[in-house]
């Protein structure tokens, strides 16, 4: 009786695949449509799906504290060098955890493992001091 069954599996297998290729186009054409979404305010009104829950134990209630994220100022750029949080960095130096990668124009990019971040300089300030020849 197995042998039987298993002799029966591949031709029930290959009967029930008969896709043909004007119906792999349309599952296609179906996923590329365009879908429509949710609106702004309806997602300005949404609550949080996100729950915290805390777990009690004898009385006292644990919860995990939040990380303070740590913050990094870019100053300046020249010569290569950049000025971060009132220090000067060249290539490869590490602050705060990171490592800096990249000095450009006008930013920098740190990394922490996965972590990436991008640091620009301010597009446009009054406090710069303009020199004028005469």
């Amino acid at each position: 009786m197995k042998k039987i069954l298993l002799l029966l599996l591949p031709f029930t297998v290959f009967l029930n695949a008969d896709l043909s290729v004007e119906q792999i186009q349309q599952m296609v054409m179906s996923i590329h449509e365009k879908r429509e979404g949710v609106e702004l305010e309806t997602l300005d009104t949404t609550v949080s799906p996100f729950v915290r829950l805390e777990a009690e134990s004898n009385g006292t209630t644990f919860s995990t504290p939040v990380k303070e994220e740590e913050k990094l100022a870019l100053h300046a750029i020249v010569n290569g060098k950049a000025y971060l949080n009132d220090s000067w960095y060249n290539l490869n130096d590490t602050i705060m955890g990171y490592t800096l990668k990249f000095i450009g124009k006008s930013g920098v990019v740190l990394r922490n493992g996965n972590h990436i971040k991008k640091l620009f300089l301010h597009e446009k300030r009054d406090n710069f001091i303009k020199l004028e020849e005469r």
